[in-house]
């Protein structure tokens, strides 16, 4: 651990471009720019204000939409874009899903629908195109607990719904941001109340199948003061030919002196563009457990912010993926300590294969007056083939003087000495390398308390292993 001293404002990158490194040595590169910042650009998106939702949230959609309006689409000269780009991305052929679309598409397959965090669910919500289903246990309406789609929140739910939306994560954060607040008619409001304690998991599915569709989502995780409960939200769809999207918003509050343990898994098909900004507030006390584990989509990109507000605030992030083929993942973290005597732990570890690419980018902010903070980051890849790409660049900005940070990043490639011990034992060399790459995600799996979450894991690491 290092001690990091001094009010000045200290930030550290570890990659270093050749124009970086030839100003170093005080010389010109000869660069010629002969293109526009807009002739770069992607194509922008075909739908109009008349797609927003209709329903008790029109307003703060509305004003969701003149957002929108006012961004470009990023582009990599965008420095939270600069290594994702979306030219590629047919944005004006996307269209939203119409009512009852669910009926003509792919069902739900039961794998998803099963219990991942214990042997049965307090509450599950399942999130079509066009549609909705929702079972929650009575006994925890009885407790006050509200587990429900924002549509049917709109109707018996408005006053909570509309004091809690764009609290956290606000449409101007981003294009994209901008976009999902506006046009999100699906999604789920989970609000537990002060000092409940709910015992049995809650489980919610997104389920986005189709081709030339654009799917929306707004989760809101409220969790009153003293209040604890398990949440587990996944992101899926079969893999078809052509193009998709998803947009979503991700806001949580956890309150003083409460606990959430929010399990996030993201398994789009292949075809699908997906696109998130996600932000938890943790007050006083709180202590928040957030898990990330992706393996689909054809592109994804990021934005996780966790928010230390309260003094002795708690937070961990725990990520995994693996990306074989085209994949391209594309992971923003942000921890904020924001007060005294805060913590976070942030351990992202990925693997990759084919011509894939990974992106992680993480910061650590200390806000002036946080003193006594604690905070971890690291990433680490597994490079499998020679033509994939991992790009890892951990970040400090510290703003107080009596603080511990630390940060790492690593990327390597299978090492020799392992396998061949396993080899010489008589161990195959698929079934050796398993064994590495397994062994490779260990820590992450320890990190996971839920049987389910890593089984989920280590079938994906299986998965990806054996395809061609």
């Amino acid at each position: 651990m290092s001690k990091v001293k001094g009010h000045k404002s200290v930030i550290f990158d570890l990659r270093l471009s050749t124009f970086d490194a030839c100003l170093l040595m005080q010389e010109k590169p000869k660069v010629t720019v002969t293109r526009t910042r807009r002739d770069s650009a992607a194509k922008e998106f075909s739908f109009t204000a008349d797609a927003i939702p209709a329903g008790g949230l029109k307003g703060i959609r509305s004003k969701a939409w003149d957002a929108f309006t006012k961004f470009s689409m990023p582009i990599t000269s965008d420095e939270p874009w600069r290594r994702t780009d979306l030219r590629l991305m047919p944005a004006s052929d996307f269209k939203l899903p119409k009512e009852g679309a669910f009926e003509d598409l792919p069902v739900v397959p039961e794998y998803l629908l099963k219990p991942l965090t214990g042997e049965q669910h307090g509450g599950q919500i399942t999130l079509l195109p066009g549609g909705s289903r929702v079972d929650l246990d009575p006994a925890l309406v009885a407790r006050g607990v509200i587990f429900t789609d924002i549509r049917t929140a709109e109707r018996e739910n408005p006053e909570l719904l509309n004091r809690l939306i764009g609290t956290v994560v606000k449409p101007e954060d981003g294009k994209f941001a901008a976009l999902a607040s506006a046009l999100a008619g699906n999604g789920v409001l989970l609000y537990v109340p002060k000092n409940v304690v709910v015992e049995t998991p809650l489980h919610s599915i997104l389920w986005g199948p189709g081709v030339d569709l654009a799917h929306f989502s707004h989760l809101i995780v409220y969790v009153e003061d003293g209040a604890s409960v398990t949440y587990v939200h996944e992101a899926a769809s079969p893999s078809e030919i052509g193009h998709a999207m998803h947009a979503g918003i991700v806001e949580i509050h956890v309150g003083k002196n409460a606990s959430l343990r929010f399990v996030e898994l993201q398994s789009w098909g292949r075809h699908v563009w997906n696109f998130s900004h996600e932000r938890a507030h943790v007050e006083r006390g709180g202590n928040l457990d957030w898990i990330f584990g992706a393996v689909g989509s054809r592109l994804t990109k990021n934005f996780s912010d966790l928010d230390l507000a309260g003094e002795g605030a708690q937070g961990r992030m725990s990520g995994f993926y693996f990306t074989d083929g085209s994949q391209h993942l594309d992971h923003d973290t942000q921890q904020n300590h924001l007060a005294p005597h805060t913590t976070s732990d942030l351990l992202f570890k990925g693997a990759l294969k084919g011509r894939s690419r990974s992106v992680w980018q993480g910061m650590i902010y200390v806000a002036p007056g946080a003193q006594k903070t604690d905070g971890y980051q690291a990433n680490r890849n597994l490079v499998l083939d020679d033509q994939a790409r991992a790009d890892s660049i951990p970040g400090l900005e510290i703003l107080a003087d009596d603080v511990r940070c630390t940060h790492g990043a690593t990327v390597g490639k299978l090492e020799k000495e392992p396998l061949f011990y396993l080899k010489s034992r008589g161990i195959p060399q698929a079934d050796a390398e398993r064994l590495v790459v397994e062994g490779f995600f260990d820590p992450i799996m320890q990190r996971i308390p839920f049987e389910g979450v890593r089984e989920r894991f280590q079938q994906a690491i299986q998965d990806k292993l054996s395809a061609s």
